[in-house]
């Protein structure tokens, strides 16, 4: 495998913008046929369930898949794919990302979202090299924002604006943290009402997270809010802008944040592990292997006059440990 140059990464990054916002514009041209009463509108309305009644397909997943894998194809048919509507129609749920140049894809990141046309929808493009997501692109076309990153090339929202929001200087985590915190987290697609299941896990270190300090034996986390947008994408791409201070979560797949992991890296976040380790106190905190599942982000941070800011990134970790039970999403190969 030959070796990629910035300068092959720049080639990529702005195919990968211009990919970005052709499949934008397609899936905002039939998210506008869904407020239509015609023929066509009245097609666009069905959808279909995978795995459950919140596991959701549209046609428009798979045309505005179809797509970006054929525009791949004819610009580096030597690169591999990996989009969630081909590989959910498969049998095998292997693990998929290695060492060669490979694009991976969701058409549509928060499906349940386009379908109700709740804005946070959007189209999420990654390369990644070796492993690793070196390009990004998230393109949210009803909430007209687009982001994208290249690896050395820093974290952009709609082009002009670097990544985070708030910049010279970057604010440290708060001493307390979570207390101070937005925290974001999904309900995921694991409905199953079992004691002691994803959801009953979840729903636990929710309340530990939300509940005063002092409450939950020691575990309240008094965050100043729980956000859950239905988008994992859109979640990883707020912890960028720094308007989420941490997003936790588990179950999701690689296309869910391959995109939003490259923005966040290239705009100075930390993401390791959901699950915290029997030795959270004292342990070396590691970036997430892409494929896990199990997430942990934190935004950018910069410096106090205590701590440095990725020692305060990973006190914030080591304080969402304590509060969160282990999630079990396990998959071949991981």
């Amino acid at each position: 495998m030959a070796e990629l140059s910035q300068t092959d990464l720049d080639g990529i990054y702005a195919f990968a913008v211009k990919l970005g916002k052709d499949a934008g514009a397609l899936l905002w041209k039939t998210a506008q046929l869904r407020m239509g009463d015609d023929a066509a509108s009245a097609a666009e309305k069905d959808h279909v369930e995978k795995e459950n009644a919140v596991d959701l397909v549209t046609e428009t997943d798979e045309n505005v898949e179809a797509f970006i894998k054929e525009q791949i194809a004819q610009k580096y048919p030597s690169h591999k794919f990996v989009g969630e509507e081909s590989y959910s129609k498969g049998a095998s749920r292997d693990y998929l990302i290695d060492d060669e140049p490979t694009w991976c894809v969701d058409p549509i990141d928060g499906t349940v979202n386009y379908i109700h046309l709740f804005p946070m929808f959007c189209v999420s493009v990654a390369f990644i090299y070796k492993s690793k997501p070196v390009i990004g692109v998230i393109n949210a076309p009803f909430l007209r924002q687009f982001f994208s990153s290249c690896s050395g090339r820093g974290a952009w929202l709609n082009e002009t604006q670097p990544l985070p929001l708030v910049r010279n200087p970057v604010p440290p985590m708060p001493e307390n943290a979570p207390k101070g915190c937005v925290f974001s987290c999904e309900w995921g697609k694991d409905r199953r009402d079992q004691p002691d299941g994803n959801m009953h896990r979840k729903i636990e270190s929710f309340v530990n997270m939300a509940a005063e300090i002092g409450g939950r034996d020691g575990r309240g986390g008094m965050v100043h809010g729980m956000r859950s947008l239905g988008s994992a994408t859109l979640d990883l791409a707020y912890v960028a802008m720094g308007s989420f201070d941490i997003w936790w979560e588990g179950g999701c797949w690689e296309w869910d944040v391959a995109a939003g992991i490259a923005i966040l890296n290239e705009a100075g976040g930390l993401i390791t592990t959901a699950n915290p380790p029997q030795d959270e106190a004292t342990c070396t905190i590691e970036e997430v292997k892409l494929g896990s599942r199990l997430y942990l982000a934190i935004r950018a941070a910069g410096p106090s006059s205590t701590e440095t800011g990725r020692q305060s990134q990973e006190r914030t970790v080591r304080e969402v440990w304590r509060r969160v039970r282990n999630l079990d999403y396990s998959r071949p190969g991981a």
